[in-house]
């Protein structure tokens, strides 16, 4: 069905990309209209705006706000500023985000007519935490306003008001942060009787840090490239300890460590990895030779007892910023 609030009879586009028209009296129900009596003393009085109160468009509460004298930081003096403004977020979820086109009017009270300023080609206007407002700094002058031919003010008596059609949909995203030194992300396993191991591979308890859950895997006689002849060891994701997220990425900078048991001279190795999904491991197949570990100079296997340690020095976080 055509659109019929806000056709133009003739529009104008100036250099800022606003469209100024003349249209028929608006009868959405999403239009809001301020009107103002005695006008004038708005010039005068010391607070730089005047809001309207709240009305409700799209389950979402807004309000306009008038500068009679224009919005200070934009220099507009000698011009009403018109915004419309989200009136309350405390109730919004995290990371919400509201998508309206939006058209301003003036009333013509003598033509029973309405001035239509809005963006060029319909843009839609994003609303955010960072982004609550959004107007015309422009929106009239003074000169155009007490014109009386233009019937915008009579008798001191002016009307504005907005149309705001919310783009519907919800807003889907995620907040990434890099976690440096996270609490509790040392996990140690210790492995008694390590000589009489039997099984290709083991797994140690599991140990959750900032919420993603982890376990070691250990192949006491290596795996891959490390077969016979190296201890492989791996460092294995098990995915969020509350929801599994699809295709949801988890990067890791870790440390994996053979303790020295004699001295601090251990054997430890560092790598970084984004761990695609749960139950994905990463480490080394070549961790350490099996000649190396049994030597007991070096104080690895003592009482045939190892520790293995694993420490996250870095790891990513993710928040769901989704509003659906």
């Amino acid at each position: 069905m055509e659109d019929k609030t806000c056709l133009p009879h003739p529009a104008h586009n100036d250099e800022t990309g606003i469209v100024r028209s003349t249209t028929d009296l608006p009868r959405a129900p999403d239009h809001y209209t301020f009107q103002i009596k005695n006008f004038s003393l708005l010039l005068g009085m010391e607070e730089e705006k005047c809001d309207s109160r709240q009305f409700e468009v799209g389950g979402y509460q807004w309000r306009l706000e008038l500068y009679p004298n224009g919005k200070k930081n934009s220099n507009e003096n000698g011009h009403i500023s018109l915004y419309l403004a989200i009136a309350t977020t405390k109730d919004l979820q995290l990371g919400w985000e509201v998508n309206a086109n939006i058209k301003f009017f003036v009333f013509d009270q003598i033509r029973d007519k309405y001035l239509c300023i809005q963006d060029a080609n319909g843009r839609v206007r994003r609303f955010h935490k960072l982004k609550t407002k959004w107007g015309i700094d422009q929106l009239l002058s003074h000169d155009t306003l007490n014109d009386s031919s233009n019937g915008y003010l009579v008798d001191d008596t002016c009307v504005f008001g907005v149309e705001v059609s919310v783009s519907k949909g919800p807003c889907k995203g995620e907040c990434l942060s890099m976690i440096n030194e996270p609490q509790r992300n040392y996990f140690t396993w210790k492995i008694d009787n390590f000589t009489a191991l039997k099984d290709k591979d083991y797994a140690s308890e599991q140990f959750t840090v900032e919420g993603q859950r982890w376990k070691l895997k250990l192949f006491p006689n290596g795996v891959g490239k490390g077969a016979d002849t190296c201890l492989s060891l791996f460092l294995m994701s098990l995915g969020d300890s509350e929801i599994l997220y699809p295709n949801k990425k988890v990067y890791a900078k870790f440390k994996l460590r053979i303790r020295n048991q004699i001295n601090s001279n251990h054997h430890e190795r560092t790598v970084e990895y984004w761990f695609s999904g749960p139950n994905i491991d990463y480490g080394f197949s070549e961790f350490l030779s099996l000649r190396d570990l049994k030597n007991t100079s070096n104080g690895y296997l003592v009482g045939d007892v190892l520790f293995f340690e694993c420490k996250i020095d870095v790891i990513s976080l993710v928040k769901d910023l989704s509003s659906n």
